[in-house]
């Protein structure tokens, strides 16, 4: 397998702990984001890794020649325009391009998410992508069929819903920002530079099997605000 890290965003709603740091480096218990998902790929036995960088970009750089881990990686620069999810990937396609899966994950969750579980379940169901998804509060839900399949995505506050597979008995998951896709799915992105990867699974779903895998049990945290770095802070410190 290969694997690419999205770690590209502003980090907006992270300041001003990212007024003068990338969000990708920003520290819990003494590590980086960065470097604890580098390693936890590591281990997997992933070694070839892309990420791709455009806000404080030098500073990501820096940091990744700084440690010399046991992998290749690989910068994807976004300099001059960040891409969004999919573009991103698109962008780095020459890097992930081959004959295997590849995982992906945003740098600015943290999680204990078992990858080998998740890669068993994708072999098995042979689905163009799987996605990680659980059961929690979000006012953006994923919506799967009766057959475990990406049927439709739903906002809750505005009301807005795209519906790709007509089912009356919708399943809610919140998207926990970890996917393995196929490489066929990479030759199917679109020719654009910036997209989002959920907009792309869902017009893909209409024809195709996309798939969950549902990690109720593990914990999971998304570091999108100073509170709820503090929050994971305090739970890792008590557990």
């Amino acid at each position: 397998m290969k694997a690419m890290i999205l770690a590209a965003g502003l980090g907006t709603r992270l300041k001003p702990i990212t007024n003068n740091i990338p969000k990708a480096l920003v520290e819990v218990n003494g590590k980086t984001l960065l470097q604890f998902h580098i390693e936890r790929i590591i281990e997997f036995g992933i070694t070839d890794i892309v990420v791709n960088v455009h806000h404080f970009s030098e500073k990501v750089i820096e940091f990744l020649e700084s440690k010399h881990f046991d992998a290749n990686i690989i910068i994807s620069n976004e300099y001059d325009l960040l891409l969004d999810t999919g573009g991103a990937i698109r962008k780095a396609y020459e890097w992930l391009a081959g004959d295997e899966l590849v995982l992906i994950q945003n740098v600015d969750i943290y999680s204990n998410i078992d990858y080998e579980k998740m890669l068993e379940q994708h072999n098995l169901s042979k689905a163009l992508a799987t996605i990680a998804v659980r059961a929690r509060p979000t006012t953006r839900y994923l919506l799967f069929n009766e057959n475990d399949e990406l049927c439709g995505w739903q906002n809750t506050k505005t009301g807005e819903e795209i519906i790709t597979r007509s089912n009356d008995k919708r399943k809610q998951f919140g998207f926990s920002c970890v996917h393995i896709i196929s490489q066929e799915l990479l030759d199917m992105l679109p020719n654009e530079n910036v997209f989002s990867i959920i907009s792309t699974y869902l017009e893909l779903s209409k024809h195709n099997s996309i798939k969950p895998y549902i990690h109720n049990s593990d914990y999971w945290f998304d570091i999108g605000t100073p509170e709820k770095l503090s929050y994971l802070e305090r739970f890792l410190k008590n557990n």
